[in-house]
């Protein structure tokens, strides 16, 4: 959605979503607009200058003066920076989500120094496990190497590696001991993913989830809720004793906490028997992996690049957390 000035009037340039459009096509009378959403993703706050010389009424002139962008139809193109409604307006400090890769340095941390989760896509990237000394694939087994960042992508169950975030009040000003207001918290989220790449898995028994719709760009959106049984979405307390000082240093969010997100994620079954989108959407080009102690193994892989965004249902609050799919050459 867009406002555009033309010469004196205000023209609202809106698009309908996937959903609306299909509701319209049907033309059964389904069809009603009840939601809509705003965006400032061309907006850069770091324009507001305190320090203007013409004084505090020129602050946004900059921000006020940047153009508009007209509303787009593809809906990975734009309202990725979404507005939110919170009623309550003494509020300090608004909830984030952050990713946490201290909680578990090594089964939640991401591969290497690049702060990306690879994910090997299939038995031969892997690797069956055969002992010290063992050079095939990659070795992701259960207990097995220093394959930090690496989630088991072919047998998620097979192996601990997962990611997680963690939401709340990211500010020192407000002790992490303080319960987080309900109107703050994150019960539910919606996780987006490329569905030709893979899907979400549990954390418990890597068990695939169904998504609850695709979009025309082939993104499966996923809305994982608290108590839904499958521990996708818990209480930051669960994880741990909050008050505990060691077990407080492997928190991402530095103030009152509302709940975390984990999960892995389960490659695609064409991913696994294909190369095909490793050359078209990753060009066919190889890196060299390594991993595990053990064997001090490196294989060489064709790679993927893609986002996975989670979205807070509460807050809109949205985090892109990068992964790299990979296959052994």
């Amino acid at each position: 959605m867009a406002f555009l000035n033309n010469s004196g009037d205000i023209i609202l340039d809106a698009v309908l979503t996937d959903t609306g459009r299909f509701r319209l096509a049907k033309g059964d009378g389904s069809f009603k607009i009840t939601k809509f959403a705003f965006g400032d993703d061309e907006i850069n706050y770091n324009l507001y200058d305190k320090q203007h010389g013409s004084g505090s009424a020129y602050y946004d002139i900059n921000v006020l003066q940047t153009p508009v962008l007209e509303a787009f139809t593809n809906n990975t193109s734009t309202m990725n920076s979404k507005l939110i409604s919170i009623p309550r307006t003494n509020l300090l400090y608004l909830p984030v989500v952050k990713l946490n890769t201290a909680f578990n340095q090594r089964f939640a941390n991401t591969y290497s120094t690049q702060n990306t989760y690879y994910v090997a896509v299939d038995n031969d990237t892997v690797g069956p496990y055969s002992g010290p000394g063992a050079t095939s694939g990659l070795e992701l087994k259960s207990g097995v190497g220093n394959s930090v960042g690496i989630l088991n992508g072919y047998v998620p169950a097979n192996l601990e590696h997962y990611i997680r975030v963690d939401q709340g009040l990211d500010t020192n000003e407000i002790s992490y001991t303080s319960v987080l207001d309900a109107t703050l918290k994150e019960t539910q989220y919606i996780v987006q993913i490329d569905n030709r790449l893979g899907a979400l898995a549990t954390v418990e028994d890597g068990a695939a989830t169904s998504f609850n719709f695709i979009d025309d760009d082939q993104i499966a959106f996923y809305y994982l809720s608290q108590g839904a049984g499958t521990g996708y979405v818990q209480n930051v307390a669960e994880s741990g004793p909050g008050t505990d000082a060691t077990q407080n240093k492997k928190m991402s969010i530095a103030g009152p906490r509302g709940t975390f997100l984990q999960f892995k994620i389960q490659a695609s079954t064409e991913l696994q028997n294909s190369n095909y989108l490793f050359t078209k959407l990753g060009g066919g080009k190889t890196i060299t992996v390594s991993a595990s102690d053990d064997s001090g193994s490196s294989v060489t892989c064709y790679y993927i690049d893609t986002l996975v965004k989670i979205t807070g249902a509460t807050t809109g609050y949205s985090l892109d957390v990068p992964v790299r799919f990979i296959k052994k050459t």
